[in-house]
C-alpha cells in the first residue's frame, strides 16, 4: 500500500474530528458567544449542508487540476477557517467558517477517495478506500473525545486550534508523497468529460447503490446521534458510560472498515448483502433490548463494525462501478454518505418529538435498513435476466461464435 494512502487517511482523521467534535463543545460555544444552544446546534447543520453540496461542486471546481494541487488547496482552506474560527468573537463568522470548512472537507474527501483507489491495483482498491474512511472512525475513537477534553479544560477554541495543528503534518505529507496526476483522468487515460461522468453516475447501475449508501448512513447516524439519551434514560447507565460507549462504537467501526477493506474487493456483493441484512437485525435488536445494559453495550461495537464495514464496501462498489467517472465517483459517494448523516438525525428527532420514546431513533434506523434491503433486493431482481432472455443470449453468443463479431472478416478470429 503506498504511503500516500495513509497520508490521506491522516488528513481525513483531522477533518473527521472537526466534523463531529461540536457534540461535546456546544454548551461552551453558546455561553462564550452569547447564543442559544439551538443556535449553536446550527453550526453542526451548516457543516452537514456544506458536506452534502460541497462534494460535487468542489470536485467539478478542481477536476482539471493535478490531484496534489487540489488536495493541498482544500487542506489549506480547511486549516485557515479553523484558525479564523478559533479567533473570532462573533457567532456569524463562526457559522460561515463551518460552512466553508465543510466545503473544503467535502472537496478533499472526494478527491482523496479517487486518488487513493487510483494509486493501487484492483485487488487493493477496497483496502485503499478503507484506509481513507478509517480516518473518520479513528476520529470517532480518539479525536472527538480528545476535542471534548480540550474544550472542557481550555475552552472550545483550543479544539479548533488542535484540528488546525494536526492538519499541518498532513499538508506537508501530501505535498511530498501524493502524485500530481490530473483529477479528470483515470489510470493515465485521456480526461473524461463532465457529461460522460454524470451519465455514468446517474445510470441504472449506480443510482440504487448510492441510494442504499445514503439509507445505511442515515440509519447509522440516526441512532448514533441519540445514543446519549438512549443510554442514560432508557438503558439506565450513568453519564460516564457515554464516552465509553462512543469509544466502543468507534472501535467497532474501525474494525469494520479494516475487515471490509480486506474482503470487499473479492466478494463485494456478498459483503454488502450480508451487511445490510445484519444491520437490519442489529438495529431492531437494539431497539428491543435497549433496557438491558449488558445487551446494549454488547451490540454497540457490533453495530459500529457492521455500519462502517458495509458503508466502506458500498463506497468501494461505487468506485468500482464507475471507472468512467474518475472525478465525480468519489464526490457522489461523499454526498450520499453525508446526505444520510444529515437526514438520519433529522428523522430520529422527528420520532422523538412525536413522543415515541428514546428508543424511537433506533427504530427509525431499523426502518431505514428495511428500505435499504428493499432497494437492494429490487435492484438485484430487476437485473436478473428472465429464462427466455437467457436462452436468447445463449443463442446470440453461439451465433457470434460461428460467424464472428459484427464487421469482422471471416478467417480473422484467433
Amino acid at each position: 500500500m503506498p504511503f500516500a494512502v495513509y497520508v490521506l487517511g491522516l488528513a481525513v482523521f483531522a477533518q473527521g474530528t472537526s466534523e463531529f467534535m461540536l457534540s461535546g463543545l456546544l454548551s461552551g460555544i453558546a455561553a462564550d458567544l452569547g447564543v442559544s444552544l439551538s443556535a449553536a446546534g446550527l453550526l453542526t447543520s451548516a457543516f452537514a449542508v456544506g458536506m452534502v453540496v460541497g462534494a460535487p461542486l468542489m470536485a467539478l471546481f478542481s477536476r482539471a487540476w493535478p490531484r496534489r494541487r487540489a488536495l493541498l488547496l482544500f487542506l489549506a482552506v480547511f486549516v485557515a477557517v479553523h484558525v479564523v474560527g478559533a479567533l473570532t468573537p462573533g457567532y456569524g463568522v463562526l457559522l460561515a467558517t463551518r460552512f466553508v470548512g465543510a466545503l473544503a472537507n467535502a472537496g478533499f474527501w472526494a478527491v482523496a477517495l479517487s486518488t487513493a483507489v487510483a494509486m493501487v491495483p484492483d485487488r487493493l482498491k477496497s483496502r485503499a478506500a478503507a484506509v481513507v474512511v478509517g480516518g473518520v472512525t479513528i476520529a470517532c475513537v480518539v479525536g472527538v473525545p480528545a476535542g471534548a477534553v480540550l474544550g472542557e479544560s481550555w475552552g472550545w477554541r483550543s479544539a479548533f486550534w488542535a484540528v488546525a495543528i494536526v492538519s499541518l503534518p498532513a499538508f506537508v505529507a501530501v505535498l511530498r508523497t501524493v502524485p500530481g496526476g490530473r483529477g479528470g483522468t483515470y489510470g493515465g487515460a485521456d480526461p473524461v468529460s463532465v457529461r460522460e461522468e454524470l451519465r455514468v453516475l446517474t445510470g441504472p447501475r449506480l443510482r440504487p447503490v448510492l441510494l442504499t449508501m445514503a439509507l445505511v448512513q442515515g440509519a447509522t447516524f440516526c441512532a448514533f446521534s441519540y445514543l446519549e439519551p438512549l443510554l442514560t434514560r432508557e438503558t439506565g447507565l450513568g453519564a460516564g458510560w457515554v464516552p465509553v460507549s462512543l469509544a466502543l462504537f468507534g472501535a467497532g467501526a474501525f474494525a469494520g472498515v479494516t475487515v471490509a477493506g480486506r474482503f470487499a474487493d473479492g466478494h463485494p456483493v456478498a459483503v454488502v448483502a450480508t451487511g445490510l441484512a445484519a444491520l437490519t437485525v442489529g438495529w431492531s435488536a437494539l431497539a428491543l433490548t435497549a433496557g438491558s445494559p449488558v445487551l446494549t453495550l454488547g451490540l454497540i461495537p457490533l453495530l459500529g463494525l457492521l455500519a462502517f464495514g458495509t458503508g466502506t464496501a458500498l463506497i468501494t462498489r461505487v468506485l468500482g462501478l464507475a471507472p468512467g467517472a474518475p472525478t465525480l465517483a468519489g464526490a457522489f459517494s461523499t454526498t450520499a454518505f453525508n446526505l444520510g448523516a444529515t437526514v438520519g438525525p433529522w428523522a430520529g428527532g422527528l420520532a422523538l418529538d412525536a413522543g415515541f420514546g428514546y428508543r424511537a431513533p433506533v427504530g427509525v434506523s431499523a426502518a431505514l435498513m428495511v428500505l435499504a434491503l428493499l432497494v437492494a433486493a429490487t435492484t438485484a431482481k430487476s437485473r436478473r435476466p428472465r429464462a427466455g432472455e437467457r436462452r436468447l443470449s445463449a443463442v446470440n453468443r453461439c451465433a457470434r461464435g460461428r460467424r464472428g463479431s459484427p464487421g469482422e472478416r471471416p478467417g480473422t478470429r484467433l
